[in-house]
């Protein structure tokens, strides 16, 4: 994928640095946003681990390149500079929408918030998750299509999971995923003229920073790295048939069988599917 360009937003820690370094592994160019700079400033404020300056670090012994814009997506004012930037080098091929800060301060003042009901819910978890992390998908997908649209080939990926479909636990979490489905859709149906893609992509459980840190509270036994879903989304870019699966809802463990594709331990996960996440 040396020819292939690439944005990942939310790449400083999880899926999103997983995505990133799995794409530069297979060579492309991988521009990447975040907030956290440095392990420094990641270890103040109960934040979790993960940096942009650590992402540098583990890329350096990869084919690709790696360009870090450091961005806070709450402000569209950043979202657009770092848009601007990459127009400015004309080229884009792969937009993976993951920016997501929905998962912080999950516990308040010793309460875990996450499974209120939605009248119980903190404000501040509607504005992380709509007014932030759609919103960015939403910007960031506005300002780069253009340049797709030049070009008549590209493939944007919006990171969403069943909680579009199911009941997960929480009211917002499963509006804010249903309305990433809706968007990929969408966004699909306007750019099939111009040759460029649209999907929403599932992963399984990842074994992120914060799955780790409480392993003991997982089944670990079916999960996926956080580079898996990025391999995967390099075997939907090489697919002849990409254009037949825009607009779909796709299941990184689906397309990893479709394409051969196992986990960097070798592993190939199953698929989740809707009889997991229906309750009796």
């Amino acid at each position: 994928m040396k020819d292939v360009v690439a944005l990942v937003t939310g790449a400083s820690r999880g899926v999103g640095r997983g995505i990133a370094l799995s794409l530069l592994a297979e060579g492309a160019t991988v521009h990447v946003t975040g907030r956290t700079r440095s392990e420094a400033e990641a270890s103040l404020g109960g934040k979790r681990a993960g940096s942009l300056e650590g992402l540098a670090l583990e890329a350096a012994a990869l084919s690709g390149r790696l360009v870090v814009h450091h961005c806070d997506h709450s402000n569209d004012a950043e979202t657009e500079r770092v848009a601007e930037e990459i127009r400015a080098a004309n080229r884009l091929d792969i937009l993976v929408n993951n920016a997501w800060p929905g998962y912080e301060n999950m516990v308040e003042d010793g309460d875990f918030t996450w499974p209120r009901p939605f009248w119980e819910q903190p404000v501040w978890r509607w504005d992380a998750m709509i007014g932030t992390a759609l919103r960015a998908a939403f910007m960031m997908s506005r300002a780069v299509a253009p340049t797709m649209i030049s070009t008549q080939r590209g493939l944007i990926v919006n990171i969403s999971f069943w909680a579009a479909q199911f009941y997960d636990g929480n009211a917002i979490y499963g509006m804010a995923k249903a309305a990433a489905d809706k968007m990929a859709a969408d966004f699909a149906h306007e750019l099939r003229p111009h040759k460029v893609a649209a999907v929403a992509l599932y992963p399984g459980l990842v074994r992120t920073e914060a799955v780790m840190q409480n392993a003991e509270y997982f089944d670990l036994s079916n999960s996926e790295s956080p580079r898996f879903i990025g391999h995967v989304i390099a075997g939907l870019w090489r697919d002849p048939a990409l254009m037949s699966k825009s607009g779909r809802v796709l299941v990184a463990a689906e397309l990893g069988r479709e394409y051969d594709i196992a986990d960097v331990d070798g592993y190939r996960p199953v698929p989740l599917s809707a009889a997991d996440f229906v309750k009796s």
